[in-house]
């Protein structure tokens, strides 16, 4: 039985897409580095101590950013703004390490400068879009 009344459905298309689509690129994004270590590693002088600190990161990396993409996926679907500011702020860490793997590595190759310019520039649209979402949700709550 209908009581009159409506839901408006706030939920992001566009950062759901991202969203997506930065959940097939992170395993991806993983399995090439991993193997860019691996010949890194076996090619390069390479200091044992800062490869193996850099695989720690990558691996906290992918820890957290899979974290990012659930809990952003469920708060723009349920259209809850805690959910999607915790996957905003949980960003920064990320940002942060795409900016380590382009800027402070010890070797750097091509390819990981392409790989992290795709998900630097995945991140922003996500970064953008769920800005926009949480003012439509903020905007939601504020009419009567």
């Amino acid at each position: 039985m209908s009581t009159g009344r409506y839901e408006i459905t706030l939920s992001s298309l566009p950062l759901q897409i991202f969203l997506y689509f930065n959940g097939c690129f992170l395993p991806c994004f993983f399995v090439v580095e991993c193997l860019i270590f691996v010949y890194k590693g076996t090619t390069l002088p390479y200091p044992y101590a800062s490869l193996a600190a850099e695989i720690v990161l990558l691996i906290l990396y992918a820890a957290v950013e899979s974290c990012r993409l659930f809990i952003g996926a469920k708060g723009n679907l349920t259209q809850r703004k805690l959910p999607l500011l915790v996957a905003l702020g949980l960003s920064l860490p990320i940002l942060f390490g795409y900016l380590f793997l382009l800027l402070w590595q010890t070797y750097v190759l091509r390819l990981e400068v392409i790989l992290v310019a795709v998900g630097i520039a995945l991140l922003g649209f996500q970064i953008l879009f769920s800005l926009v979402t949480i003012w439509a949700f903020l905007r939601q709550d504020s009419v009567p």
